[in-house]
């Protein structure tokens, strides 16, 4: 039934080709306009969210939503003042102008500095507004509550361009002032930014290095282009589809890079191995016919013929690769965190877009060209370049590399296997000490304006700062003054704020000896207030607060959603191989294969090891999303592979070749379109470890290094030393599930 399916849908493309690429260029054009102009209620990027990570329902997200009720008032900025003392003569008289004309933009409700206080610097309650060191102050101006949204922005500007102008106007009485603007408004909006900028770095690397590569691995321009304008069009449609998304979901900031990525990566991928197959049928159709010195014609079934073995080999392939992405990408959403949710149905979306592209627009643009992609290349007619550029279709038709390397994996598969075995569990070891984190701003570049805004807050008034750790108990404040003690007495806390009434709640912060907000520490400190027992309702909000329930609801969704994907890995992999050891080897070896992935980007990133050579500040731990996304996508990818090589195996198996053979040969036949695939998903991947937004950074490394194991020490090392010491058992299955398997057609 699938071969009919292919056939069909290959018939149809070979009649009406240009208007199949027709379809797609408008497509993607559509995409690119909803996302890119705003039709419709804003750009892609101005839809995106920037707030940290929350877990709806959790006890953090409980805690968090009755402080934001009962403190309720609008956005605020800070001007941070340096080299302008707070008690140089002559600075409450240049400062009053400056209150003054912020107190008269529309939607300030106040401005605040030492100055407004009864009693100004004498009065107690102006240290926290003044710097340690005595050389500066803060000017906070807070808008109103539930102003509109465009209301909002306007204000926020507004108080943003009179408080740049502040240290200005101070030159008379403060010739050193300078300032630091700052504020959640301006964090979300540098971090939206910086993807911005990531995704054009990383494009613009990426991009002219894939082409590069592709260009050497098919030997000439035009098949390079196939793959990559299938990308193209894929990452379009896909920012298209990414702005309904935002309709009915919250889409972190991440998400465009993430789709940008896996878009790239997948359709090349798919590309690569459909022009690869039709290059292959093309050319062996041309070789016959030059050998019965047969003339062909434009229009003469060839190219329709080749396009339709096509089809139903590679284009098959795909599908059953496409398939299992998807399903990998689906398991996160069953986590109950929507920036999880908001990742699963993005890469859904993508992998569908790019399996659409790969059995659609690349096989109308192949019929478009025809046989001249079979012809040679300019390139191959350039001394010392024709042995690079030798087309990966050629290769597989003759002995080579790896064909070699698989005998000699063949004559020592133990050794092979324990060996590659030992190897991937060192590069997974680091995963033993693994600290997971929640964090927003440190997601931005160290020197990025926005965190040196809140590490010159944290340093010179750390009275202005909240403490990190906020206990919502819902009681008397007499009962919570009886309590506090409690609190206090606990290991690693060093002092309390408060408690403060708060309407029909009372607030505790919490310090610690730690200064790391998310860190172990912390996290200890949460679970042991979570564990007293007061007799009153009590909650606990914060950054340790998130991870903790982040790391809680990982736990709680982390069955079902590897139940599901393994499920469904398992049948899609039977109904392909109509074996049951095969999909169980596939998966264990694809689990080692993601330990090892994870165990680098924990070397790299959290123990801080290419710190300078990936310019980023460590941040003690990897973000707690990013390993859910590495899992499902790396574990996509992995399988992406091993369909790749299963169903060349297969094929050979089912044509008669003894187990070891079409081992060796589906090896050698799909081995360097694998490395090839690899090769420029990695180049994809590194473009993106370039920016400069720490989780983009991660998930390129995390997902180029998962790709660079796979493709080497699993594919070319473990499977064939699996595949040979497991013979004729790799294709066993019991005769009921072998006749389920026949019946359901999805074998070649």
């Amino acid at each position: 039934m699938l071969a009919r399916v292919f056939d069909a849908l290959g018939r149809t493309i070979s009649r009406h080709p240009r208007t199949t690429v027709l379809a797609w260029a408008v497509l993607a054009a559509i995409g690119l306009t909803l996302a890119l102009t705003g039709v419709g209620g804003g750009t892609i990027f101005e839809r995106l969210d920037t707030t940290a990570p929350r877990v709806p329902g959790s006890e953090s997200a409980h805690a968090q939503d009755l402080l934001d009720e009962l403190r309720a008032s609008g956005p605020s900025l800070t001007l941070v003042l340096d080299g302008a003392p707070a008690d140089a003569e002559g600075m409450q008289d240049a400062v009053f102008p400056q209150h003054v004309e912020l107190s008269q933009i529309p939607g300030v409700a106040s401005v605040l500095s030492p100055f407004v206080l009864p009693g100004t610097l004498e009065n107690p309650a102006a240290a926290p507004f003044i710097a340690q060191d005595g050389e500066g102050f803060l000017i906070i101006v807070t808008l109103e509550a539930d102003l509109p949204e465009k209301q909002t922005e306007a204000a926020l500007a507004a108080v943003q361009r009179e408080l740049e102008a502040v240290p200005g106007a101070l030159q008379q009485v403060a010739p050193q002032a300078r300032g630091q603007v700052g504020g959640l408004s301006l964090i979300y909006s540098e971090i939206v930014d910086q993807v911005e900028k990531d995704l054009v770095r990383g494009e613009t690397l990426a991009l002219p290095l894939a082409l590069v590569v592709m260009v050497i691995v098919f030997g000439g321009f035009l098949a390079a282009a196939m793959p990559l304008a299938g990308a193209l069009a894929s990452i379009s449609a896909g920012f298209g589809t990414l702005v309904g998304l935002s309709s009915l979901m919250e889409l972190d900031s991440s998400v465009i890079n993430i789709v940008t990525v896996l878009g790239l990566g997948l359709s090349i991928d798919y590309g690569l191995l459909m022009v690869s197959r039709f290059r292959a049928e093309l050319g062996s159709i041309v070789e016959e016919d030059d050998g019965a010195r047969v003339r062909r014609r434009r229009g003469d079934g060839a190219v329709a013929s080749a396009l339709s073995t096509t089809m139903s080999t590679a284009g098959r392939t795909v599908f059953f690769s496409a398939v299992t992405i998807a399903i990998a990408s689906a398991g996160l959403l069953a986590f109950p965190v929507p920036i999880l949710r908001a990742f699963g149905a993005s890469g859904v979306a993508i992998v569908v877009i790019a399996l659409l592209t790969s059995l659609t627009l690349v096989p109308a643009l192949l019929v478009v060209l025809g046989r001249r992609l079979v012809r040679p290349s300019i390139l191959s007619r350039v001394p010392g370049l024709a042995r690079l550029v030798r087309s990966p279709e050629r290769t597989e038709r003759s002995a080579g590399w790896i064909a070699s390397l698989t005998s000699r994996v063949q004559k020592h598969p133990w050794v092979v296997l324990g060996g590659s075995l030992a190897l991937l569990a060192l590069l997974a070891s680091p995963i033993l000490h693994l600290d997971l984190r929640t964090t927003t701003l440190q997601l931005l570049p160290s020197d990025s304006q926005q965190r040196e805004f809140v590490s010159q807050v944290a340093e010179q008034y750390p009275q202005a700062t909240q403490a990190s750790i906020q206990v919502v108990a819902e009681t008397t404040l007499a009962e919570a003054l009886a309590w506090a003690p409690t609190i206090e007495g606990l290991e690693q806390v060093t002092g309390l704020e408060g408690p403060t009434p708060l309407e029909n709640v009372v607030v505790i912060g919490v310090h610690t000896s730690s200064d790391d907000d998310g860190g172990p520490v912390e996290r200890e400190v949460v679970q042991a207030i979570r564990a007293l027992e007061p007799g009153f309702p009590v909650s606990v909000a914060g950054t340790a607060a998130v991870q903790v329930d982040f790391m809680a609801a990982l736990l709680e969704g982390a069955p079902l959603a590897a139940a599901l994907v393994v499920l469904a890995v398992l049948v899609l992999l039977f109904l392909m191989t109509a074996s049951v050891v095969v999909p169980v080897k596939a998966l264990l070896c694809n689990l080692v294969s993601l330990a090892a992935s994870l165990g680098v980007l924990t070397w790299a990133f959290q123990d801080a090891h290419l710190a300078s050579v990936l310019d980023f500040t460590p941040v003690g731990g990897i973000e707690t999303y990013v390993v859910a996304l590495v899992v499902a996508f790396a574990f996509g990818l992995a399988m992406d592979y091993e369909v790749f090589l299963i169903a060349r195996i297969k094929e050979l198996h089912d044509a008669g070749l003894p187990n070891d053979d079409a081992v060796r040969e589906g090896l050698q036949r799909s081995g360097r379109i694998i490395t090839s695939a690899a090769a420029i998903v990695i180049v994809v991947f590194a473009g993106f470890v370039s920016g400069r937004l720490l989780v983009i950074k991660e998930v390129g490394f995390a997902l180029a290094v998962a790709v660079l194991i796979d493709a080497t020490i699993v594919r070319l090392l473990l499977v064939p030393a699996t595949m040979t010491l497991l013979g004729r058992w790799n294709w066993w299955a019991p005769e009921p599930l072998r006749r389920v398997a026949e019946r359901a057609s999805l074998q070649h």
